[in-house]
């Protein structure tokens, strides 16, 4: 009996934790054509308000996860939502915008803390015959915190104001770090006793950095001396890591575990050419259609309340058919959508647009939930955090290419200025070519899910 109460109370703190960040994320979304008049900075730079929190989660979510594996998932976890509080009202009171993407980076500190342990607290404590019912309820979730953060967002920016919107989920942090000290008992530490590899780590950290922070500067020259240092420190990471003893990442299994390493190919293409998605929508609901915040809420509440519904039913058919069926699936519906839209223009009817993106969210959820699960499954409990953690890691790479493809496009239209009228024809020229090139992506991207190879 302990035991199934001890289950109850990990997956109800995983799925709170897991409706907590993405709806930070979408909910901010939404806001920023408010941020943006207030503090009267360009489409670019308010992009740099998404983009430094997934940048910061990026560069330290794998040393999390090592870290949690090494001295326990739960006190790590813990520490990453009292990281998270913090940032949530330092936020709420900034008055600039450098000072807001400056909070930002800090809260993708704490969200990397949240990220690389929640989600190996969850698979520790279920055994394999439960993993896909239990991921695809923790999928539902963040996938519920993505369909209501437009629409409430939008309500709390339209009736106080875009600094409510942290103060919201600062109540949500707070609520979840009293029901951990109140009621997850235990710990989990699968490499307890192991060194941690600091050297790796730093190697790690600045070299993904580098590379992220060089696409978000494209066309220029700096930007691509940047990936280019970027992606050598990536291969000396590489080479450093298989000499260490302890590695923070283990390559090995990439290079022996072809479904390991598929797996999180086919996730890092995905959120390549998913994820701003919203961010485009928004500023096209709100600009081009005049749409006010709210209803541009519910306009995109369509994509993640399909994949809220859809999630449980696609973690619980991937414990019962192999995960790459269905996973491709989901990725050749993601396609055809993201296709469709690449067809977008001034007159494009609302409901078609609705349409659209519940295909996108039906294609999501075909994919999420059993992607995570072949991730999960497919490698030892010691390596929890690490899988955890790497996956992770190509959800918010994806994520920062997404928006760094995005906003250079949009500079390469439209250059360095706010979106007014006289810009529509080009915002509208730039937003199709985005879509193009992540209808490509996605389809490239049906072909790595495909070839992972059996999990079962």
């Amino acid at each position: 009996m302990e035991v199934i109460i001890r289950k109850r109370v990990v997956l109800f703190i995983a799925t709170l934790s897991s409706f907590l960040t993405p709806f930070m994320g979408s909910a901010i979304t939404v806001a920023l054509p408010s941020i943006g008049r207030e503090f009267a900075v360009d489409a670019v730079l308010l992009g740099w308000v998404t983009t430094a929190y997934l940048l910061a989660a990026a560069m330290f979510l794998v040393p999390f996860g090592r870290i949690a594996d090494i001295y326990g998932r739960k006190k790590i976890f813990t520490c990453g939502m009292a990281v998270f509080a913090l940032s949530l009202f330092l936020s709420a009171n900034s008055t600039s915008l450098p000072l807001l993407v400056s909070f930002q980076a800090l809260q993708g500190i704490g969200g990397a803390m949240i990220y690389g342990t929640s989600l190996a607290i969850l698979t520790s404590a279920f055994p394999l015959g439960e993993r896909g019912k239990v991921l695809g309820i923790n999928a539902a979730a963040t996938y519920s915190g993505i369909s209501l953060g437009p629409f409430l967002g939008g309500v709390l920016t339209e009736r106080f104001s875009w600094r409510s919107i942290f103060l919201a989920g600062l109540f949500l942090c707070l609520m979840i770090i009293a029901i951990v000290f109140g009621k997850l008992k235990g710990e989990w530490a699968g490499a307890r006793g192991e060194r941690f590899d600091l050297i790796g780590s730093v190697i790690y950290s600045l070299s993904l950095a580098a590379m992220i922070y060089g696409f978000s500067l494209l066309p220029s020259t700096f930007g691509m001396l940047l990936i280019l240092a970027g992606g050598l420190g990536l291969l000396a990471f590489f080479i450093w890591e298989t000499r260490v003893k302890d590695p923070v990442l283990n390559v090995h299994l990439f290079l022996s575990n072809r479904v390991f390493a598929f797996s999180n190919l086919a996730a890092l293409i995905n959120y390549s050419a998913t994820f701003a998605v919203s961010f485009l929508l928004s500023l096209y609901l709100q600009y081009v259609k005049g749409l006010s915040p709210q209803s541009a809420g519910l306009v995109l509440l369509a994509q993640p309340a399909v994949q809220a519904v859809m999630s449980p039913f696609s973690g619980r058919l991937s414990d019962k058919v192999e995960p790459r069926i269905v996973a491709s699936a989901g990725m050749t519906l993601t396609f055809a959508g993201l296709f469709l839209f690449a067809f977008l223009n001034e007159g494009t009817a609302l409901n078609l647009i609705v349409a659209n993106l519940s295909l996108l969210g039906l294609g999501f959820a075909l994919f999420s939930s059993p992607n995570t699960n072949a991730v999960m499954s497919s490698v030892e409990k010691r390596f929890y955090g690490v899988a955890s953690g790497t996956l992770g890691t190509m959800r918010l790479i994806g994520q920062t290419l997404s928006m760094a493809v995005a906003m250079l496009i949009l500079t390469l239209y439209l250059g360095r200025v706010q979106i007014t009228p006289e810009q529509y024809p080009l915002f509208l020229e730039g937003v199709r070519t985005v879509f193009m090139v992540f209808s490509v992506l996605c389809f490239l991207g049906v072909f790595a899910s495909l070839v992972r190879g059996r999990l079962r």
